[in-house]
């Protein structure tokens, strides 16, 4: 049977909210270890910054799916670690 998931707001800091639907207790078989956020549509201005918090990077594997526009991430140390652009609709 199909089962719809109700995200739960999280606020990450630096003004960033998602809505989190996993991991969720209707779904304990995914494990702790995988998250789904969604977070958007946002606008911000070029160069601006959104500060998170400070998070453990464990070896966890992140995959972000834009959707529109373009997104760079640049850790604690100022590193740029993934920079993406949504895919071409024309």
């Amino acid at each position: 049977m199909p089962l719809k998931l109700t995200g739960q707001e999280k606020d990450l800091g630096g003004g960033l909210k998602v809505t989190r639907l996993l991991p969720a207790f209707e779904r304990r078989t995914v494990g702790p270890f995988v998250f789904l956020d969604h977070f958007g549509p946002m606008d911000f201005e070029p160069g601006m910054n959104v500060d998170v918090r400070p998070h453990p990077h464990i070896g966890l594997a992140t995959v972000t799916y834009l959707f529109e526009g373009a997104l760079m991430h640049r850790d604690s140390r100022a590193r740029c670690n993934a920079s993406s652009r949504a895919p071409s609709t024309g």
